[in-house]
């Protein structure tokens, strides 16, 4: 079966720019250009254009034309990412991105839950237990690369510095704001998964509908056993994300 035409010229066209013929920031042929360079029609050239434009490789700007989007550098989430000495001025956030404080900026959104199912589920609670949704959105020198709802327990953090959103960014994370009320974090999970983003997602890390992004659910347990903090989820683009684990095995 012969593949359609705009899928033919989406590809010869994402080819000469990963080529580096057309580079970052640079303006593609017209349209009336690109329908005489591969001759075909009008609604051909536009429906492979939206095919580049939904993958990340192109944007459309009024009376700038349709231009090549620049890649984002890729970064690696490191196993160790939540080690930290005591009063660093970083997060995790921070060092995946490689980034300083300065650069680091953070939209941020309170409000007073009840736990759900889900939710019970993921903190072991009961249903309908008040919970404290802290929705995020992490910027890389103005770029959004990360967005997250943060949920802790309200009976923790009620009147405490945590509740207050004029805090954050907090030097040192999640981690450090639960040692700031005496609770001692002993160990972190994250369950991922991936996924083509949902408008939303789409809109608030300036990405394509095609691109894909990774979801996951992390928990903060303390020494006690005790969950006290779930994100659920966490949203960060997926073309440009690497997880690396390490696994130590004995001998």
């Amino acid at each position: 079966m012969a593949q359609p035409e705009y899928l033919r010229i989406a590809a010869d066209l994402r080819r000469r720019i990963s080529s580096g013929e057309f580079g970052p920031g640079d303006r593609i042929p017209t349209l009336p250009a690109l329908c005489e360079h591969y001759r075909v029609s009008e609604t051909t050239i536009r429906n492979a254009v939206t095919l580049l434009r939904n993958e990340g490789l192109l944007e459309t700007r009024a009376r700038a034309g349709t231009l090549v989007r620049p890649q984002p550098p890729v970064h690696r989430m490191a196993a160790d990412r939540y080690r930290t000495a005591p009063g660093a001025k970083s997060t995790p956030y921070t060092r995946d991105q490689g980034i300083g404080w300065s650069e680091y900026r953070l939209d941020k959104r309170f409000e007073k839950v009840r736990a759900d199912a889900a939710l019970a589920s993921l903190f072991e609670c009961e249903v309908a237990e008040r919970l404290l949704a802290r929705h995020f959105v992490f910027y890389d020198n103005d770029q959004p690369t990360q967005m997250s709802t943060s949920y802790v327990r309200w009976t923790d953090v009620a009147g405490t510095p945590v509740a207050d959103p004029i805090n954050e960014p907090w030097p040192g994370g999640t981690r450090a704001q639960m040692a700031s009320l005496g609770i001692t974090v002993t160990r972190i999970t994250e369950s991922f998964t991936s996924a083509m983003p949902t408008e939303v997602e789409a809109a608030t890390l300036r990405i394509g509908a095609g691109v894909p992004v990774l979801r996951y659910t992390r928990r903060h347990i303390a020494a006690t056993g005790r969950i006290v903090e779930v994100a659920h989820p966490i949203v960060r683009r997926g073309d440009t994300t690497i997880v690396d684990f390490v696994i130590d095995l004995d001998d």
